[in-house]
Order: C-alpha cells, then sequence, then structure tokens
C-alpha cells in the first residue's frame, strides 16, 4: 500500500540523495529508511533509485513520481499549519532560496528578527545564481532574477533594485582617467565567469556601448564586492551594496546604471501555509527598509506569467 509516511521518506532521500543525510532529517536510523522506501517500490512495483554507496539517484520512474509526493505531503503539512491570520511561533523547517546578492547581504543580517519571533523554527537559507536551485523545487519560498514560467509556481514582483560601477579611492588614484564610459577598456573590471553565468539579467555589462574585456571573473557578488574593496578595480554592484560601504565611491553614476527585479517565488501548493506567508512578510519587510530598493506596489505583483 502507497502511504503518505512511505512517500515523506522517499521525498527526504530523493532531496538529499544520501541515505544517513535522510534518516538525520527524519530523527530515525537509515536502515529505517531504506525499508519504507523499499516497501514503497514494492508497492508501486517500480524502482525509484539507482542505489550506490555514495548516492541514491532517482529513476525515471522516481523523477515522475517526484511532483505527487510534494502535493501528497503538502496536504499533509497543511492539515497540521493552518492558522489564524496572526500567526504565532512556527515549528518545523523553512528553506528559502535566493541569489547571492540578496541572501547574503540582506536576508542573512536580518534573520536575527525572525529567530527572535520563531525561535523553534529551523531556517535553511540557500544562496546560488543559477537556475537549478528553482528549477529542482525544493525550496519553500525563492527570490530570483528572472520570472520562472512553471504554472505550478506562483510568482509575484517583490522590488526592484539598481547596479552601479563601485570602486575604492586608492584604485582610481592610480588607475587611467574616467571620464566616459569608453574609458573602461583601460580599467580592471570585476565580474562574473562568463562561461558559468546562466542568468541573462546578471550580465550587466553587456549593456556597454563597447566591447569589455573583464579580467577579474568570480562566481558570486561576495567576491565581487570584496575584490573591489581591496582596490583591485571596477565592479558592478547593487546599490544595497555599494552604497552601504564606506570605502567604495560611485563610478560614472550619470553614464552607468542598470535597473534590475526581484521576484518572490513560491510552489503554489505551499503558498497558504503559515511559514511561507511569514517569510514573505519578511522578505517584503527587509525590502520596505532598505534605502536603496524599491518594493512593487501590491496592485502591480501580477501572479500570472505574461
Amino acid at each position: 500500500m502507497v502511504t503518505a509516511d512511505n512517500l515523506r521518506f522517499f521525498l527526504e532521500v530523493a532531496r538529499t540523495g544520501r541515505l544517513n543525510e535522510a534518516a538525520r532529517a527524519l530523527g530515525v536510523d537509515h536502515t529505517t529508511v531504506g525499508r519504507r522506501v523499499t516497501a514503497l517500490e514494492k508497492s508501486l512495483g517500480q524502482r525509484l533509485f539507482d542505489r550506490s554507496p555514495s548516492r541514491w539517484r532517482l529513476t525515471e520512474a522516481g523523477e515522475r513520481i517526484v511532483p505527487h509526493a510534494e502535493a501528497v505531503e503538502a496536504a499533509v503539512i497543511a492539515a497540521y499549519d493552518a492558522r489564524p491570520a496572526a500567526f504565532g511561533p512556527l515549528t518545523g523547517s523553512v528553506r528559502i532560496v535566493t541569489p547571492d546578492g540578496f541572501g547574503a547581504f540582506l536576508v542573512a543580517r536580518h534573520l536575527v528578527d525572525l529567530r527572535r519571533d520563531h525561535p523553534q523554527l529551523d531556517i535553511e537559507l540557500v544562496t546560488a545564481t543559477d537556475r537549478e536551485s528553482v528549477a529542482a523545487r525544493h525550496f519553500d519560498v525563492a527570490v530570483t532574477l528572472m520570472r520562472p514560467a512553471p504554472r505550478h509556481l506562483s510568482t509575484r514582483a517583490l522590488a526592484t533594485y539598481d547596479l552601479r560601477l563601485y570602486a575604492t579611492d586608492s584604485y582610481l588614484a592610480t588607475a587611467p582617467s574616467l571620464s566616459d564610459l569608453s574609458d573602461l577598456r583601460e580599467h580592471t573590471l570585476i565580474s562574473y565567469v562568463d562561461a558559468l553565468l546562466d542568468v541573462p539579467p546578471l550580465r550587466v555589462l553587456s549593456t556597454l556601448p563597447h566591447t569589455q574585456k573583464v579580467p577579474i571573473q568570480t562566481n558570486n557578488i561576495t567576491g565581487h564586492w570584496l575584490a573591489a574593496r581591496s582596490g583591485l578595480g571596477i565592479a558592478p554592484l547593487p546599490t544595497y551594496i555599494g552604497e552601504a560601504d564606506d570605502t567604495l565611491r560611485t563610478v560614472l553614476p550619470d553614464q552607468f546604471s542598470v535597473r534590475r527585479t526581484y521576484w518572490l517565488v513560491m510552489p503554489r501548493d505551499l503558498e497558504r501555509l503559515a511559514r511561507v506567508i511569514v517569510i514573505e512578510r519578511f522578505l517584503r519587510t527587509i525590502v520596505a527598509r532598505n534605502p536603496h530598493m524599491t518594493e512593487v506596489p501590491a496592485d502591480l505583483r501580477s501572479t500570472e506569467p505574461k
């Protein structure tokens, strides 16, 4: 018989890929997890995982089961998690996926407020600047730079922000003069590793009117910021990072400014859960309090793809 409990064990192994990690998350021993998964496979008459000592990988049959198991999980959670409009302290865990800059520079510093209000809620903050972190569906709430298309996701605009060029006074004092964007050709620019970047909104240097060599490339915004503030060169940074750092100054502010949008994304079968509603409010509060971000008005937060 296929049971919600066996599906729960299956999902944890699918998410972690390792029996011991799934067992630790579920609070049982690994033999129990293996037994439950085997029982589910027998009930369905299909092998759901390719097993190896290092990792359990989903088979094609397992991949097909995942969305159905998640729907059952959401229904079970909803039965226990439904609360009135004024939520009390939450329990369990919540996973928030965000781009590197938003997560590391904004969300992380405000987790103390969330923890104070919900001390029994375990929080997983995953920062990643790629599409796969959202495509995998292993999250409760996500912030993205691109508007996802899948219908199983509920998407609405969260905020807009600007990126500008930043460098230290010490770098600019010894570097070639800068009066026009074309002068950037003579400077050391810092940006993403182009070959690894699969998020078009982050290709901000492509907006320059000329072809620009970027000799320093790293795959996250924290690296850009640290490299720029060390005096290495010029980096495009969100204003909520650059303007908050007294060691940096804006370069050619009247000639270079790129606006981007953050999108708030939730699986449709989870968006009415108390923990998801609380996290959305938490993220919107962060945006509302930041002077370098513009919250999107409620009447403009379309939930359907255009």
